[in-house]
């Protein structure tokens, strides 16, 4: 599904549908991206941002190490930060975001010697004092999961939209099509999930989440990949 995903996009892109150019993103830095998602990748010589929890990196299992992430780098991919633990930024005092943020863009820099401006904020949470802990921090991209389209010549604060492997593939072509409505409605969608955000606060919100979305899963069976 995975490849028949990347074909589509490079579709999209040969026929600059809509004016809009998918981009690929990985976050938090699961072993699957290196072994399945590298190989198709490079088999139609495509580059893709992989965002690292950096704590997790060769401690935790499932997860890459350092020697992947070397690779990665070779092969022409591109790398980020996603924090060192994966924990919400609003929900950190300085200190934490130190850590979060600062360390783990040198620790990236250290151990794989290039650039890292690019952060994906750990569950999409933000707010104006972690946008400027990031900008401190010396990031120049920030990535978030609100689900719209950027320019990417002017984008400093980049929205995305989060593809699972349940998704059709005429579902997602019909994103690019430039009368569709289909991203307005994510956006309305997202909006509404903020403010349940906001209402139950973000612990309890995860909570209800993730239990209706087992619920689903274990209703319909369609092995959802988050």
């Amino acid at each position: 599904m995975f490849e028949r995903h990347i074909d589509l996009f490079m579709s999209i892109r040969a026929q600059g549908a809509g004016n809009l150019w998918p981009e690929i993103t990985f976050d938090d830095g699961h072993i699957s991206n290196f072994e399945y998602a590298l190989p198709i990748l490079q088999s139609r010589g495509l580059s893709a941002q992989f965002f690292i929890t950096v704590g997790w990196t060769g401690q935790k299992r499932g997860y890459m190490g350092w020697n992947e992430l070397r690779m990665l780098v070779d092969a022409g991919q591109s790398i980020g930060a996603h924090g060192w633990t994966h924990t919400l930024l609003t929900h950190c005092k300085e200190k934490e975001l130190q850590t979060e943020l600062v360390d783990a863009r040198k620790a990236l820099e250290d151990k794989l010697a290039v650039p890292i401006r690019t952060m994906s904020l750990p569950g999409g949470r933000y707010n104006r004092r972690v946008l400027t802990a990031c900008a401190e921090a010396g990031y120049t991209q920030i990535y978030t999961s609100v689900p719209r389209s950027e320019a990417v010549a002017s984008g400093s604060f980049m929205g995305r939209l989060n593809i699972r492997g349940d998704m059709e593939l005429g579902w997602i072509a019909n994103l690019f099509k430039s009368k569709s409505r289909v991203l307005a409605s994510l956006g309305r969608q997202y909006k509404v999930k903020e403010a349940a955000k906001a209402l139950l606060g973000d612990r309890l919100y995860e909570t209800t989440w993730a239990l209706l979305n087992r619920r689903e899963s274990d209703t319909d069976g369609d092995g959802r990949i988050e």
